[in-house]
């Protein structure tokens, strides 16, 4: 398939870069932070996102949603990463539907589906117990009780999960940790009985949450998929997840070299322009260079998702180690060729590096992916 956008895929793009940069500013960040508000994003955005189409991106028409596929969701990601928007649109929108949509019952999608694509339902995804991502060292156990299944175990580094209306946990119903097998997801409200949360604000002013799950009882209508089955269905799901924040640090990563390049062309040091340096242009090039490589692997990714590519799942960990790296590069350049102000919290590009930091660790960092796509490639 041809590395380029189709005119409707093109059309949606230019559509989410005009309503976020109207809407979702580098400046509403900010304004989370500094207010402190207690829900970490802003519920009014999320409505107008929803009423854009964004939340059902991947929702089929008869859920309320418009099919749009990966690429369209990879898109709008990539736009919000140049605007840094807060919203639950990875953990509901993405890691959500696509648990949903790989094994969820009818009678699941039918009720939570319509709900996330107009606006009204969030979820979240509890799949870490360390500092960590090691989705298969799951300890959380399960015990059968009565025919039910009894929770207790803790969740850490959950994605918007103090705000989340349903979660989804990954939980340990045989075998040890560090086992692929023995392990079943299940599909709990996050205000059920027995599950406490306690709210966790990140680096990048985003939030996270850690969750513990005291004697928490559920029947086989939580269960997400099939008892013990959960690895496969929890691996696909996080492939969807790494590639779409590639996507976002892509955004991320041309923004940050925009703003540098402008910066550039403006700023005298010894009565000329820095941009004139040849030291500076050199990096400039390179930097321009690794981006355009990482837009590629980006949607190559995207793509392989929506075509069921067997190798969806090595593309997502190149392209999440990729933008890593690129994130990460963008991110430092863009500091230091800014020079001091770059440093200060009123100039926004500081902003960039926190968010590229916390979205490398994200699911598993450069070192996990590299060493997850050097696995899958039978080394």
């Amino acid at each position: 398939m041809a590395l380029v956008l189709n005119e409707e895929q093109q059309l949606l793009k230019e559509s989410a870069k005009a309503f976020l940069t109207d809407k979702a500013p580098v400046a509403a960040i900010r304004k989370l932070r500094d207010e402190r508000d207690e829900t970490g994003f802003d519920r009014e955005l999320w409505q107008a996102m929803a009423e854009m189409g964004f939340a059902g991106v991947l929702i089929e028409e008869e859920f309320g949603g418009s099919g749009f596929g990966f690429v369209g969701a990879g898109v709008i990601m990539e736009e919000m990463g140049r605007t840094l928007a807060a919203s639950p649109m990875l953990a509901t929108a993405i890691l959500g539907v696509s648990a949903l949509n790989n094994v969820g019952t009818r009678e699941q999608k039918s009720e939570i589906l319509p709900k996330i694509a107009n606006g009204e339902l969030t979820m979240a995804l509890a799949v870490d117990e360390n500092p960590h991502h090691r989705p298969a060292n799951t300890a959380l156990m399960v015990e059968r009780e009565s025919g039910d299944f009894v929770l207790n175990g803790r969740k850490t580094f959950v994605l918007d999960g103090h705000s989340a209306d349903k979660l989804i946990v990954s939980a340990r119903t045989s075998g040890e940790a560090g086992d692929e097998t023995g392990i079943t997801l299940f599909l709990l409200d996050r205000q059920a009985d027995g599950i406490s949360v306690e709210r966790t604000v990140m680096v990048d002013s985003r939030n996270a949450a850690t969750i513990n799950f005291e004697s928490v009882r559920v029947g086989n209508a939580e269960v997400l998929g099939g008892v013990d089955e959960g690895f496969a269905v929890l691996q696909s799901v996080l492939d969807a997840g790494c590639i779409c924040l590639a996507a976002e640090m892509s955004g991320l990563s041309q923004e940050t070299f925009e703003r540098t390049i402008t910066y550039l062309q403006e700023r005298k040091q010894f009565g000329e322009l820095i941009g004139t340096f040849q030291s500076l242009q050199h990096r400039a090039a390179h930097l321009f260079c690794e981006i355009e490589n990482g837009k590629s692997v980006v949607l190559t990714a995207l793509q392989a998702l929506d075509d069921g590519d067997e190798k969806a799942s090595l593309l997502a960990s190149l392209a999440k180690a990729k933008l890593g790296k690129v994130a990460k590069l963008a991110s430092n350049e863009g500091v230091q060729m800014h020079g001091g102000i770059g440093m200060t919290d009123e100039f926004e590009i500081g902003f960039f590096m926190k968010r590229a930091r916390a979205a490398m660790a994200t699911f598993g960092d450069i070192g996990y992916h590299s060493d997850r796509f050097a696995s899958l490639s039978g080394y």
